[in-house]
């Protein structure tokens, strides 16, 4: 039995900014990192800081397929997902730790 964990989530620069999906199983490590700029790349040179959105798998390869599918999807789509959940585009890091 896969007692694991896997996380789909969804980082925003801001209401409407630059969006970055990505998957961990480790949440709350991965936002801190991205938070805190430990992590080079996309994410840090366009200051996306703000968890907006997750989704929660139990199995590795659902989470993969879902990251693949989320990226694939235009624009509207995302935020429509995130609104969804998050009408606001509030910080959800607080919520998780």
């Amino acid at each position: 039995m896969n007692t694991n964990q896997y996380y789909v989530y969804i980082m925003a620069s801001k209401k409407n900014g630059t969006l970055y999906i990505g998957v961990t199983n480790n949440i709350v490590r991965r936002v801190y990192e991205h938070r805190n700029g430990l992590i080079e790349g996309f994410t840090n040179k366009y200051g996306v800081k703000i968890l907006v959105y997750y989704e929660v798998h139990s199995e590795i390869n659902e989470a993969l397929i879902r990251e693949k599918q989320l990226k694939k999807w235009n624009r509207q789509w995302k935020i429509d997902l995130i609104e969804k959940e998050n009408k606001d585009w509030q910080d959800l890091y607080e919520s998780i730790c």
